[in-house]
């Protein structure tokens, strides 16, 4: 197919080369334009105000891709930016706030869509990573090891949501649309030094109580037949995928916000592997399990 010029919003796109083939189950580029044009609504508060780290695969996810996170020339202008400053290197982020930049991105076959844990201060335009920036969520990555299917991942998490209710915080789990599962807690505005050095302490005493379950070492040699407590996405510096993006696997899975009842029931072998079309299915259904995670009461980490 030719490219197409089109309309988002007011705003005049060309769209390329919409029938290549980008997974190897047939999905073309056409369809991943269309799911992220179809998912607006829900994952775009989740990326707003989020400097916005992509991962693209021009041609296809199993064919050779590329993590960007300056904006790339051609760049339209209307797209919102951001300047930030690392302790190596300056970027200037794209600000995915809107339908069409983020149709802009499919077409440039950013298939998976990356976000830190903190936001933009109103008004800034730049922001500088340091100990001191303040993140207003945490987030624990289960990474299972050889070995490990979701019935073991989905007790692990039910156990980290208690002890993390127990700390007076309010837990959000979704798949992270490969292996494992995620887990978020809002937090009022906190220091990132504050957050990870609490983090790291929680992941210890895990692997404290439960030895035979989590590690923290990263070493694969570690991890077979556990899970890797991974807090290192909180530091400042750290992306997670987000909410609703796609993942580059064999077919267009999604990262997937789920209910705790549905936890329950993968520890019983129901399975948590969501496509795109399953997504849009349930989002029509259950609407954005994720939002609490946005207005919802902000926790305070304990002393």
């Amino acid at each position: 197919m030719s490219d197409v010029m089109t309309e988002v919003d007011g705003r005049t796109l060309k769209l390329s080369n919409l029938d290549k083939v980008l997974y190897p189950n047939g999905f073309t580029k056409g369809e991943v334009i269309a799911y992220y044009h179809a998912i607006a609504p829900v994952i775009l508060p989740h990326l707003a105000g989020r400097p916005v780290t992509r991962i693209r695969f021009p041609n296809g996810t199993d064919k050779a891709s590329f993590f960007e996170k300056n904006i790339p020339n051609g760049t339209p202008e209307w797209v919102h930016t951001h300047h930030v400053v690392g302790s190596s290197e300056d970027i200037t982020y794209p600000i995915v706030d809107d339908t069409p930049t983020l149709v802009w991105l499919a077409n440039l076959a950013a298939l998976e869509l990356h976000t830190h844990q903190w936001r933009i201060a109103p008004g800034s335009d730049a922001t500088t990573i340091d100990d001191d920036l303040p993140v207003d969520q945490l987030v624990i990555d289960l990474d299972p090891g050889p070995g490990v299917e979701m019935p073991l991942i989905a007790t692990a998490a039910l156990l980290i949501s208690g002890e993390l209710a127990d700390a007076g915080l309010t837990p959000f789990v979704k798949t992270s649309g490969s292996k494992g599962l995620q887990l978020y807690a809002p937090l009022q505005p906190t220091a990132s030094r504050t957050v990870l050095e609490w983090v790291r302490a929680f992941g210890d005493r895990l692997v404290e109580l439960h030895p035979e379950l989590f590690v923290t070492e990263i070493a694969k040699v570690a991890r077979a037949g556990k899970i890797l407590v991974d807090v290192n996405q909180n530091l400042p510096g750290r992306t997670t995928v987000c909410a609703y993006s796609l993942r580059a696997k064999d077919e267009p899975t999604a990262s997937t916000p789920l209910d705790w009842d549905e936890v329950e029931s993968a520890t019983d072998g129901q399975p948590l592997r969501f496509t795109s079309a399953d997504l849009l299915g349930r989002v029509e259904r259950l609407g954005d399990l994720f939002e609490p995670l946005l207005s919802g009461r902000r926790g305070r980490l304990p002393d």
